[in-house]
């Protein structure tokens, strides 16, 4: 992370989230007595130039401000709030499109269209719009990677607390088994269910399908179960054993944590059953509907890799 150091303090007003871009532009405008300087006009006109020579000339006559920054471009300002005479401005375009309520009282809008040269940029119409669609795609393709990020870092907490109620911390000798409870022989797919049942009475039941999750949650109990000082019996995918696991059995717990998809479902009695779709983004899930389709026809294991 970067830490910038100035004279007055920096804020971001809106970032992308996982839930989406999150502004509190709104919530700047009810503060009790804030005017506001809406600034509207296209990229590269000038808003954060001007905002920023507004800055410095206010921090040289010693007034107390507080600079707005793009989080989208850090170096750029979407605003500068003047403490001292409840002022600000803002860039009052998308993604933070703020429109007036009370024009002339609250708000006045400053228009920055005018030093557009239509002229100049009329011959490479197409290019500019090619340009506009692009960045359009690629902030699109940056929401959604803070997105799975989101997703991530809920997958991490849950497993956090599942281990800390399920793995007390223990003094013994961390180790690892690696064994296969699943293969694809001669009589087809073979799944070992009695060998769950030997070695464990207390099932934790990742129920995915679409096998979105369960490769993710495993590893992280694996490396929780053996920081915490369990031997522990790590069963990979056959399909994908270099980067995918299926089961993990603890015997000193007798816990198993198991993958139920079609090829290996687990029906055993008094499983704690884990629907892997709640960390899921379904709608994204959507747009690999017909590839989902096409997995269980083509893979033996249900080892499926929608992304």
């Amino acid at each position: 992370m970067k830490t910038i150091q100035s004279r007055s303090p920096d804020f971001f007003l809106g970032a992308t989230t996982p839930a989406g871009f999150k502004g509190y532009f709104e919530p700047l405008r009810r503060e009790p007595g804030m005017q506001m300087l809406l600034i509207k006009s296209g990229p590269g006109c000038g808003k954060s130039t001007l905002m920023k020579h507004l800055a410095q000339a206010a921090e040289q006559q010693g007034q107390r401000i507080e600079k707005i920054h793009c989080a989208s471009d850090p170096d750029s300002l979407d605003g500068v709030i003047f403490l001292d005479q409840k002022r600000t401005i803002i860039d009052a375009t998308a993604p933070h499109v703020v429109e007036p309520d009370a024009p002339g009282a609250d708000e006045l809008v400053v228009s920055l269209y005018h030093t557009i040269d239509a002229g100049k940029l009329a011959p490479h119409r197409d290019e500019v719009k090619a340009l506009f669609a692009r960045n359009a795609a690629l902030r699109g393709r940056a929401a959604r990677y803070i997105a799975s990020a989101g997703s991530l870092m809920l997958v991490r907490r849950y497993v956090k607390r599942l281990c800390t109620r399920l793995l007390p911390r223990t003094e013994g000798t961390a180790g690892e088994e690696l064994r296969l409870l699943s293969a694809i022989t001669p009589k087809g797919m073979v799944f070992y269910r009695g060998t769950v049942e030997a070695l464990a009475d207390r099932y934790v039941v990742f129920r995915d399908d679409y096998g979105a999750v369960s490769r993710l949650l495993l590893e992280l109990i694996r490396a929780e179960a053996l920081a915490r000082g369990y031997h522990i019996i790590t069963c990979p995918c056959a399909m994908h054993p270099e980067d995918q696991i299926d089961h993990i059995f603890i015997p000193a717990l007798r816990l198993a944590f198991l993958t139920d998809n079609l090829w290996h479902p687990i029906q055993l009695p008094g499983v704690q059953a884990v629907r892997c779709t709640r960390f899921v983004d379904r709608e994204n899930l959507s747009g690999f509907r017909a590839r989902l389709r096409l997995n269980p026809t083509v893979s033996p294991l249900g080892c499926h890799r929608p992304w």
